[in-house]
């Protein structure tokens, strides 16, 4: 049985090789799109939501359509926290700190706030780490709050709408939850001062408390120069599978198993750890971008929170993501056709993932391929410096304008009041 199951093994990747040959021609002709019912699989699920079309949407130019002004604030609140620790430049909670920089040279940004659409505020919440490089969310709310009462002290434009014209990028796990644990993220609930406010964040799913409507959602930072140097050559066969490298059980946090990744993650290592179609580890080796570019799979399950940098590294690898995370809201997916580059799997249905996966048609797996070759919808995914045509800065900047005009029941009426500042944990209410 064990020589046969290698023959197998052998004939699927060998398959997979002459795909990928067959990619490479495709590269050739346009992109085509791709309809979600056109796949003939049961198993494949589609997401609950309506994605745009990355021909027209992700190429749109934000320039013309808004103007914005950034708050000057004391560095205490970003530039003082990036000195003390450098890491925050480099781990997946950046974007705070690179949508910034990005802000200060945009052509979209005015230094006439009375002419302005949107007012941002500047503010580094996640750049307090642990020796792990972990980022402590518990002094982030004081922070916050000390911020709004900066701004609403010092210039009229937040009092005259109390936040409805301002957005704030909030990249924690929860977001403006503020706290990494999914049961205390719910309990806190976003912070009572930003309950107007349009929210940019990576975390994303529906029905959740911590993602209110109106909310941006984006990719989590992955650093472009580090991806660009594991690039090997396109036609390198994918001879992986599917490929996964991380936790599968968090015995730290979670020592009885079963609320880490409401086990998705240990139902994978479970019932695929002797699977030779799996190549999937807790160890992540000094290859795990360029094994990323031999695969055809590439496993996105949630962990704590539903998203991961590996959506975006597979989307700039060209393995097929495949999103294990129920109720799951992607980044720009207004935008970007998640349905026609990825496959989704519901988590009950992880123990059946082989038999879904080997199952999903040949013409079906090299559509999605030759999407992921698209430049537009790489580019979408990352935060460059600089700044390039089409990447993330531009689709939150194309997310803000599609919000406007502002309807005029936005403005409050003088003296009206509709947030409540003692609202919330008591330790959110002392001075930071």
């Amino acid at each position: 049985m064990k020589i046969w199951r290698w023959v197998f093994v052998g004939l699927v990747c060998t398959a997979f090789i002459l795909r990928i040959d067959a990619v490479e021609l495709g590269r050739r002709h346009p992109t085509e799109r791709i309809s979600a019912d056109r796949v003939p699989n049961e198993h494949v699920t589609r997401p609950m939501y309506d994605a745009g079309s990355a021909g027209d949407v992700l190429e749109d130019d934000p320039v013309g359509r808004l103007k914005v002004f950034v708050y000057e604030l004391p560095s205490k609140y970003n530039k003082k926290i990036l000195q003390k620790d450098q890491r925050c430049l480099t781990h997946m909670f950046a974007a705070e700190i690179f949508m910034h920089r990005f802000l200060l040279s945009s052509p979209v940004r005015t230094l006439n706030p009375e002419e302005a659409d949107w007012f941002y505020t500047p503010v580094y919440t996640t750049c307090d780490l642990t020796p792990n490089g972990l980022p402590l969310p518990f002094k982030s709310p004081r922070m916050m709050r000390s911020a709004i009462q900066l701004i609403s002290s010092n210039w009229p434009y937040w009092n005259r709408t109390e936040g409805a014209d301002h957005f704030f990028v909030v990249p924690h796990d929860f977001g403006a939850c503020f706290h990494y644990q999914e049961e205390k993220a719910i309990e806190r609930g976003i912070l009572p001062l930003l309950q107007r406010a349009t929210l940019v964040q990576t975390f994303g799913q529906r029905n959740h408390v911590c993602l209110k409507e109106g909310s941006i959602t984006i990719p989590p930072y992955a650093p472009p120069q580090k991806m660009q140097a594991h690039l090997i050559p396109e036609k390198t066969p994918r001879s992986i599978f599917v490929y996964f490298r991380g936790l599968f059980y968090d015995v730290g946090n979670d020592p009885e198993g079963g609320y880490y990744a409401r086990g998705a993650r240990a139902a994978v290592w479970e019932n695929f750890k002797d699977n030779p179609l799996f190549d999937i580890s807790t160890e992540h080796p000094t290859t795990y971008y360029e094994d990323m570019q031999r695969a055809v799979f590439c496993l996105c399950p949630l962990g704590w929170a539903p998203w991961s940098p590996r959506l975006v590294e597979a989307v700039i690898f060209g393995c097929i993501p495949v999103i294990i995370a129920d109720d799951i809201v992607l980044p720009f997916a207004d935008a970007i056709p998640w349905e026609e580059i990825g496959v989704f799997i519901d988590e009950k249905d992880v123990p059946n993932l082989d038999t879904i996966l080997t199952s999903i048609p040949t013409e079906v797996i090299l559509r999605k391929q030759r999407l992921l070759a698209n430049p537009s919808m790489k580019q979408a995914m990352l935060f460059p410096q600089p700044a390039q045509p089409g990447d993330a800065f531009h689709q939150v900047l194309n997310g803000l304008a599609r919000k406007l005009p502002h309807d005029k029941s936005v403005y409050l009426k003088t003296g009206q009041k509709i947030l409540n500042w003692t609202a919330g944990p008591v330790g959110d209410l002392k001075p930071w």
